[in-house]
């Protein structure tokens, strides 16, 4: 910890460690040590740390033009936004800087829509689910189906109600005269890496059309071929109204993204919201870069490959841990749910220079970068499966 660590807020559980270094799956603390990173910064660096397509766009932008704001035409958000509509159902995209900041566009839009376009002020709640994951602003830690992120945080804005994952059941219960909104994610990422089921995201489509629903689907941690699609709803065969993304759209610069439909484009008229950084010049490069990358490339083919190889080999060599309840995930977004709580199993694997991240108290994450060589992928798992092992001999 370095002495400007006292004039930080201590909002942060930080692990003992500082970075210095990156490049492809490794890092380097500031000792020197080597680290195999099986978690992306939460799932951002996609293409690893410093890839070399985006490092060079960069580059260039950086001996041009950082910044003018949305007050003038951007061609790099430009192009990006049609880099995004291209390959996704959406047609209209709005840039902000991180994924709470799409998730709150997305929330303005779909209540904007209703009450400007459609002329129904009245309707204006949206239904989240438990365990879900959408931000750190107050609207959406309320959007968020998790007390946790709450606590003293009160009043806490209305418009928001909740309903059990994977329950079509109880979702059409919770429908009422103020719904606008559904807003779910495919794979519950902070929630314990809850993968949806297909079942019950059609009928969640199904009861949007009935009932003249937005569909909202959170893609901040899913997007950008980390399941093994460009974007995880193309799992489901269906196409939300809006989805947002953040994460690995910038590899590792910050940039956010909300996509929707065209019949919503009027509904965000100049001057209903903005953002003073948002798709800037170097944001945008960057997510460029990124997209170009991954289409060129194919990586969400290869997420696919490797996150079915991952859950296999997991499942294999963990299939009579007593510790391990189950292995999930999609693409290469994977969890470990264990019987225990997961902080002592991490600190274990770290010391084992190999970084992985929990997802919830009881589940390891693991968020490898899409181009992971198969090598120091079969190492991280090595590692994970042998402190898993150790800790469940330990146990008896």
């Amino acid at each position: 910890m370095g002495e400007g660590a006292q004039s930080l807020f201590p909002n942060y559980g930080r692990y003992p460690l500082a970075f210095v270094k990156g490049e492809g799956s490794r890092l380097w603390d500031e000792n020197g040590k080597e680290y195999l990173d099986l978690m992306c910064g939460l799932a951002v660096t996609n293409l690893g740390h410093a890839p070399k397509q985006v490092k060079e766009r960069l580059k260039d932008q950086v001996d041009q033009l950082w910044h003018t704001s949305n007050l003038f035409h951007i061609p790099n958000q430009e192009k990006l936004a049609k880099l995004l509509t291209d390959n996704s159902c959406g047609d209209a995209v709005f840039f902000c800087n991180s994924g709470a900041e799409a998730n709150e566009a997305a929330i303005k839009l779909a209540r904007r829509y209703f009450s400007k376009v459609l002329g129904k002020p009245e309707q204006y709640e949206i239904i989240t689910f438990h365990l879900s994951f959408h931000g750190r602003t107050l609207a959406t830690l309320t959007a968020t189906g998790q007390d946790k992120v709450k606590e003293g945080f009160s009043p806490l804005p209305e418009g928001f109600v909740y309903a059990p994952y994977n329950d079509a059941e109880a979702l059409e219960k919770t429908i009422g005269p103020k719904t606008c909104a559904i807003m779910l994610e495919m794979v519950q990422g902070e929630g314990g890496v809850n993968r949806a089921e297909p079942a019950f995201v059609k009928k969640v489509a199904e009861l949007c059309e009935q009932h003249g629903l937005l569909l909202i689907i959170d893609e901040i941690q899913t997007g950008v071929g980390r399941t093994g699609k460009m974007f995880a709803y193309e799992h489901y065969g269906v196409e939300p109204d809006i989805f947002t993304l953040a994460k690995g759209l910038g590899s590792g610069m910050p940039i956010g993204a909300m996509v929707g439909k065209e019949k919503l484009r009027t509904a965000f008229s100049a001057g209903s919201h903005g953002s003073t950084f948002g798709g800037n010049y170097l944001s945008t490069a960057a997510g460029i870069a990124t997209m170009e990358t991954m289409l060129a490339e194919k990586l969400p083919e290869r997420a696919a490959e490797l996150g079915d190889y991952i859950v296999s080999t997991l499942s294999e060599k963990l299939k009579d841990n007593p510790l391990v309840k189950e292995v999930r995930g999609l693409g290469m977004l994977i969890g470990i749910e264990c019987a225990q709580p997961v902080a002592d199993l991490i600190a274990a694997i770290q010391d084992q220079a190999v970084l992985v991240v929990s997802a919830g108290p009881n589940v390891i994450r693991l968020a490898p970068s899409l181009l992971i060589s198969k090598e120091d992928l079969d190492r991280g798992l090595d590692v994970v499966c042998t402190v898993l092992s150790k800790q469940a001999a330990a146990a008896v």
